[in-house]
């Protein structure tokens, strides 16, 4: 990610998966956040990115600490 726009179209292509409640990405350090249903799968969520002409390099998960439906956060870079 370079700009902005960039943001916007991976924030886009990762809320398009089903099972993704938030997505934030950050061009200056280049990561985006997104927090998911457990079910959601990485695989997933790096496919929806690729579509958009974007790759996922690197991955941290952690579980979210609120506790409910949504619980599964990622770390994208």
């Amino acid at each position: 990610m370079r700009c902005s726009m960039c943001e916007a179209h991976v924030n886009d292509a990762l809320r398009k998966v089903v099972g993704v409640k938030k997505a934030k990405a950050s061009a200056p350090k280049k990561i985006a956040k997104v927090l998911a249903r457990k079910d959601v799968s990485l695989d997933e969520l790096k496919a929806s990115v690729a579509k958009d002409g974007y790759r996922v390099l690197d991955v941290r998960s952690e579980p979210y600490t609120k506790k409910g439906f949504f619980s599964k956060l990622f770390f994208l870079a």
